[in-house]
């Protein structure tokens, strides 16, 4: 049975367009349109679809307010439209805390230059999204036995073959110097839960790995840092590491350790051939080499299986991984492909993390 999709936007030609991309997939079918945030309700209630694509921006009713109707009366899962911008980013978040499962940015240039390519990361997208319908967590409103690594991995993953020189450094030792958490879809409320409940003189640096645009993370890790007792900030090349502190990774680059004391972050472009940037493979790779076991990594909810290969590596050296349980992840793609490659020490819900987190690092 095809996935039923509503699509709502204020321009009649995005509509359509929108419409002809995600009808050309066998998986999926257009049941609706509509143009403003009080059709999109009444649409919804009428013809029940799978997922919503949802536009922020439109008249009489907005985008947002239309999802926290839409989100208290039947739960459909909704697929963000945004800006690129810095305001854009902003609002992306509010929809995210209203209750929107994803976003993508609106590009109105790809979808006449790049339809092809469109199509596939739309169409995905909304598979993934639509996957996520009973697993929407409701933290929302809490917050006003070791595998070595793989033969060939760093010879087939360009995300850890840009952390040359190849010999890892071990460094025996169960203290911990860094802690370090990453994610994907459903990631930034998931982040928002774990971080608001550590207190300010958590005792250890922490560095986070969304995937974002880059116009995205100066606007999350400002939020974060409003809300949160620790400090939270977008990192920079040559940030050095402070206990109490949480570096956000740039969006379009990657973060590296440097060991040399006191501990930096290094912040680089990174190989052209990755999906993600920022890569939790690359982050977790890099913290392997520098700091062998001294490390806690966190796989949280997202698609994919980034961070894997890097908890390989971390693991080889005896650090430790917790990864977010299925229950309480939006999508169990990043969690699900560490704990299923035995890399997991603990799975842990998700409201679970942060006090398991002070237990543990007290």
């Amino acid at each position: 049975m095809k996935i039923k999709v509503l699509v709502v936007d204020d321009s009649g030609f995005f509509r359509r367009r929108l419409s002809e991309l995600i009808n050309a997939d066998a998986r999926l079918t257009v049941v609706g349109t509509a143009a403003n945030g009080q059709e999109a309700i009444d649409q919804t209630q009428a013809l029940r679809p799978d997922v919503i694509t949802m536009d922020y921006e439109m008249p009489v009713m907005d985008g947002i307010t239309a999802l926290r109707h839409i989100n208290k009366q039947s739960g459909t899962p909704v697929l963000m439209f945004s800006s690129l911008s810095y305001e854009g980013a902003r609002v992306t978040l509010d929809a995210l805390d209203a209750g929107a499962v994803d976003y993508l940015p609106k590009n109105f240039e790809d979808i006449s230059r790049h339809p092809e390519e469109l199509q596939r990361i739309l169409c995905d997208r909304i598979v993934a999204v639509s996957n996520s319908r009973r697993r929407i967590p409701d933290f929302r409103s809490s917050v006003a036995g070791s595998p070595q690594i793989a033969a060939g991995t760093t010879a087939t993953n360009p995300a850890l073959q840009i952390l040359a020189p190849a010999q890892i450094r071990r460094r025996p030792g169960a203290s911990r110097d860094l802690v370090i958490i990453g994610a994907s879809t459903g990631g930034p409320m998931a982040l928002q839960e774990v971080l608001t409940k550590l207190p300010e003189n958590f005792p250890l640096p922490l560095l986070l790995v969304q995937h974002m645009p880059g116009t995205f993370t100066k606007a999350f890790a400002e939020r974060l840092d409003r809300i949160c007792k620790i400090r939270i900030s977008e990192a920079s090349d040559g940030d050095v590491l402070r206990a109490g502190h949480a570096y956000l990774a740039p969006g379009g680059k990657q973060m590296l350790i440097d060991s040399r004391l006191p501990l930096r972050i290094r912040v680089i472009d990174g190989d052209v051939r990755l999906n993600y940037k920022p890569s939790l493979d690359v982050t977790f790779g890099s913290a392997a080499r520098e700091l062998g076991g001294k490390v806690l990594g966190i796989v949280l909810t997202g698609m994919g299986a980034d961070g894997r290969e890097g908890a390989r590596m971390l693991k080889a050296q005896g650090a430790t991984i917790w990864s977010q349980d299925e229950a309480s992840s939006v999508i169990y793609g990043m969690p699900m492909a560490v704990t299923k490659a035995g890399l997991t020490d603990e799975v842990l819900s998700l409201t679970k993390i942060a006090p398991r987190l002070c237990e543990e690092i007290n």
